[in-house]
């Protein structure tokens, strides 16, 4: 499990952005989106950078935060 700091979500639209991109480029991806926080989790063979990649080009700021087991 992956795990990024996203700036700029605020809503269910903002959430199913980033998940549709993810998914987008891995149907099997897992995606767990926690506005509050400005985190999503992500469970994916796409590389940290792919992913940050698939979030800013939504319009948002990523970060890549850390990798949990």
């Amino acid at each position: 499990m992956q795990v990024f700091n996203v700036q700029g979500m605020t809503c269910a639209h903002c959430v199913r952005a980033v998940t549709d991109a993810i998914q987008g480029q891995d149907p099997s991806a897992q995606v767990q989106v926690d506005l509050a926080k400005g985190e999503v989790k992500v469970q994916s063979q796409l590389a940290a950078e792919r992913v940050v990649g698939l979030i800013e080009e939504e319009g948002y700021t990523a970060m890549h935060a850390q990798q949990a087991l």
